[in-house]
C-alpha cells in the first residue's frame, strides 16, 4: 500500500524501491525501515512510500490517520536573529575591554547587560552554537572569543544540570576569563606572527591579571574568581599559571576550560588556522584525554554535535555534503549525503574521510 511518509512506522517493510533523482534507489524493496532510514527519507523530501501490509515483527500495519497540520503547509517561523545579537554583543564587549585597557574598573552590570540576552537566545536556538565561530575574525578574535566562551560555558552548565544561579555564574566566568588580557601590551595582543618565549610567558599571566582585576568587584563570587584563575589549568598538571593539581581545580573552571579550547581551535587566529568543530571535538575527547573533565566533554559532544543535523560540510576529499544523521556512539562521524551524487555514506565506515569544515 502507498502511504504518506508521516504515516510510516519503524518496522514497516518497503514494498517497492524508493527512487530519488539518482541512478540508484534511495532504499531498496524489502528493506525494514528504522528511525535512521525514516530520517533519510525526510532528507530526500520523499512524500509517499509503498510498504507491505505486515510489519517485520509480524504485526499487521494499520496507517494512522493524518493530522490537519501534517497535510496543510506550515507557516514559516520568524526567529530572533541570533548572529546579529551575537555580533552586537562582541561590539559592546570590545568597548568594555578597551575601557579596561584604559584603566577603568570592571562593572558587572555592564557585563550582564551584554551577555544575558544571549543566554536567553542560546536556550531558544542552541543549533546556532556550531556556526558562530565562522563570524570570528583574526583582528577581533579576542572579543569574539570572550563572548563565545561565555555563551558556551553557560549552555554547558545548563545542560550539565547545574542550578540556575550556578550556570549564570559559569557563563559570566567564561566571558571574563580573558579580561586580564587588558593588562598585556597591545603589541603582544596584536602580533600577527608567532610569540617569543618571553611574550608567551606574559600571555600566561592573564589569568592572574584577571583575578586581580575582579577580586574586589561587586557581584563577583569566589566561584567566578577561581574559574577565571584556573581556566588554563589541566587535570594532568600541565596547565598554567599555577599547575594546580586536579582535585583543587574548581568545577566551574573545568567547564570554562573546555569552552575556551573549543572556540580557540575552531576560530581563525593570526598564528593558527581554524579547524572544523568535528575535528576539534574528536581531538578534545580523544587526543586530549586526561587534560579535561570527562563530564564536560560529554556535555559538549552531546549538545553541540547533535544539533548540527542539516548543516552542509566540506569533507577532507573536497566533496561537499549535508549531514543527514548522527551516530550517538560516534557523533563526530555522522551520515552525510554527497552533493555530487546524492549518495549517503556513513563516515564511521570511511576512516579515510572526515569533516573538514562546516559551510555557512
Amino acid at each position: 500500500m502507498k502511504v504518506n511518509l508521516k504515516q510510516v512506522e519503524s518496522g514497516c517493510i518497503v514494498a517497492k524501491d524508493v527512487d530519488g533523482l539518482t541512478d540508484f534507489p534511495i532504499i531498496r524493496e524489502n528493506t525494514v525501515l528504522t528511525p535512521e532510514l525514516l530520517n533519510v527519507l525526510n532528507v530526500f523530501l520523499i512524500k509517499t512510500v509503498e510498504v507491505q501490509s505486515i510489519k517485520a515483527n509480524g504485526e499487521k500495519y494499520i496507517p494512522t490517520e493524518l493530522k490537519e497540520e501534517d497535510v496543510l503547509p506550515k507557516q514559516p517561523l520568524i526567529e530572533k536573529n541570533f548572529s546579529n545579537d551575537y555580533m552586537n554583543a562582541v561590539k559592546e564587549y570590545k568597548k568594555l575591554f578597551q575601557s579596561w585597557q584604559a584603566g577603568n574598573k570592571v562593572e558587572m552590570l555592564n557585563v550582564r547587560k551584554i551577555l544575558s540576552p544571549l543566554f536567553d537566545s542560546v536556550v531558544e536556538q542552541p543549533h546556532e552554537l556550531v556556526n558562530l565561530h565562522h563570524l570570528s575574525t583574526k583582528e577581533d578574535y579576542l572579543f569574539h572569543h570572550s563572548v563565545y566562551v561565555g555563551i558556551l560555558s553557560f549552555y554547558l552548565g545548563l545542560k550539565m544540570d547545574y542550578k540556575q544561579g550556578d550556570y549564570f555564574q559559569i557563563g559570566y566566568a567564561g566571558v571574563l576569563a580573558d579580561a586580564g588580557m587588558a593588562k598585556i601590551a597591545p603589541s603582544i595582543l596584536q602580533k600577527t606572527g608567532s610569540l617569543t618565549a618571553i611574550e608567551f610567558d606574559e600571555i600566561k599571566k592573564h589569568p592572574i591579571y584577571a583575578y586581580n582585576m575582579l577580586k574586589k568587584v561587586t557581584g563577583i563570587s569566589d566561584s567566578i574568581l577561581l574559574a577565571v584563575l584556573q581556566h588554563h589549568e589541566r587535570h594532568d598538571g600541565s596547565g598554567y599559571p599555577l599547575s594546580t593539581e586536579s582535585s583543587k581545580i574548581h568545577p566551574f573552571s573545568q567547564i570554562v576550560a573546555v569552552a575556551d579550547v573549543y572556540h580557540a581551535m575552531t576560530s581563525e587566529r593570526f598564528y593558527r588556522s581554524k579547524r572544523s568543530p568535528y575535528q576539534v571535538i574528536e581531538d578534545i575527547s580523544k587526543g586530549q584525554f586526561g587534560k579535561f573533565d570527562l563530564k564536560t566533554i560529554q556535555a559538549l559532544v552531546e549538545n553541540i554535535i547533535p544539533v548540527s543535523v542539516g548543516n552542509r560540510v566540506l569533507l577532507s576529499n573536497s566533496e561537499t555534503a549535508e549531514i543527514v544523521f548522527y551516530n550517538e556512539s560516534n557523533p563526530t562521524r555522522p551520515m552525510v549525503k554527497l552533493d555530487s551524487t546524492a549518495e549517503i555514506i556513513n563516515l564511521v565506515q570511511h576512516a579515510e574521510l572526515f569533516i573538514n569544515e562546516v559551510i555557512n
